[in-house]
């Protein structure tokens, strides 16, 4: 299985930019993406919830797709099965994302590959609510 490093783990966190679209990410509390948009707020960064009901969630506009947001987005951040997390990884690159996050049990090795080789920067599972204090 492909893993990612820590520096591009790094690179992602500190120097990948401030705006993160959170694919999956509604008003249900019990879902991770509701913890972990929250732990990416508090260390500064914009979310932006990405979810077929486009709900406001943690204060902020969401919208149905990623195509649909109107501003660029820094890194996509993937709270969907692995079956669906390639298409994501694919649009992220098509609206000019600056890197992919597959979160922890989100695996596609063939989204990885091509991701990478359209020159965006990918970690897959791995959450960042969890690397960014790890990394300080």
């Amino acid at each position: 299985m492909t893993t990612s490093t820590d520096e591009t783990v790094r690179e992602i966190l500190t120097r990948g930019g401030d705006t993160w679209a959170v694919v999956g990410l509604s008003t249900n509390r019990s879902r991770a993406a509701y913890g972990v948009a929250a732990v990416l707020q508090r260390y500064g960064k914009r979310i932006v919830p990405v979810h077929p009901k486009a709900e406001t969630v943690h204060g902020e506009q969401g919208y149905a797709s990623l195509a649909d947001i109107p501003f660029p987005v820094d890194v996509v951040d993937v709270f969907v099965n692995s079956h669906l997390a390639g298409a994501v990884a694919d649009e992220a690159v098509a609206i000019g994302a600056k890197a992919v996050w597959f979160q922890l049990d989100v695996i596609d090795e063939e989204a990885y590959a091509r991701t990478r080789e359209a020159g965006v920067d990918m970690v897959m599972d791995r959450c960042p609510a969890i690397e960014i204090p790890r990394l300080g």
